[in-house]
């Protein structure tokens, strides 16, 4: 299994020590892990290509139309793709594609951090099988969502009262799956700080999820995206 970590962006969000559990994480189930501070590795198509998997850790920074076509491409064909909090869904902001890929954007996190709220498995899906629901203090992240996402976990948005109040709670997605041509796309919204993931059931769901999102590779392997491929919608 070949990885590539790439961190970067807002300091707050700790992306060299998240980098590093994910980093752990998949060196302990045998991978060959690039880690980088830069969005060079975005800027090569040929290289995105060969990787398993690719596991991103910015917040509030900037990718540009043809890095984002590179990324969509390698996943397209099977690249995994996968990550957490506002690392991936807040990654890159001004960039339509990406959100599109991950299947997100985050919008708010009423309450700040500290927030104390309680993710439920949706179902027994392999990914989350024998994690029993647990409650966490943290920011809880409001999301606008594909709703073609494969929903593992959500949280119930009546803890904190704010703006968003008098349209009623709603169980909003906190971990999910998704294809990309033939890729897997793997998302938890838990990760504020590298403590909050480093152990427990996010450790454990955010484990299951790269691996899987991994596995897509080859999975993959002998079948053609050419039935997909048309000219795309650019704006």
């Amino acid at each position: 299994m070949k990885a590539l970590i790439t961190w970067g962006g807002w300091d707050g969000h700790q992306p060299e020590q998240v980098a590093h559990v994910f980093r752990d994480m998949l060196i302990a189930e045998g991978a060959s892990v690039t880690l980088t501070d830069s969005l060079a590795p975005f800027d090569d198509p040929d290289l995105l290509q060969t990787l398993d998997l690719i596991v991103p850790v910015w917040t509030m920074s900037d990718l540009s139309r043809e890095a984002a076509t590179h990324v969509s491409e390698a996943v397209a064909r099977g690249t995994g793709l996968a990550g957490c909090h506002g690392g991936m869904c807040d990654a890159f902001r001004g960039n339509p594609l990406w959100q599109f890929i991950t299947g997100a954007n985050w919008v708010a996190h009423p309450g700040g951090d500290g927030v104390k709220h309680r993710v439920t498995m949706t179902g027994d899906d392999p990914l989350t099988s024998g994690i029993p629901d647990f409650d966490i203090e943290t920011e809880q992240y409001y999301l606008h969502t594909d709703p073609a996402n494969h929903v593992l976990a959500t949280t119930r948005t009546d803890v904190v009262t704010w703006y968003h109040s008098p349209n009623g709670a709603v169980d909003m997605p906190a971990a999910w799956t998704r294809k990309w041509g033939l890729g897997r796309v793997y998302y938890n919204a838990l990760g504020h700080k590298a403590d909050v993931i480093a152990s427990g059931p996010p450790h454990e769901m955010l484990r299951r999820g790269l691996i899987w999102a991994a596995k897509g590779k080859a999975a993959a392997a002998g079948q053609s995206i050419a039935h997909l491929q048309n000219s795309g919608n650019h704006g």
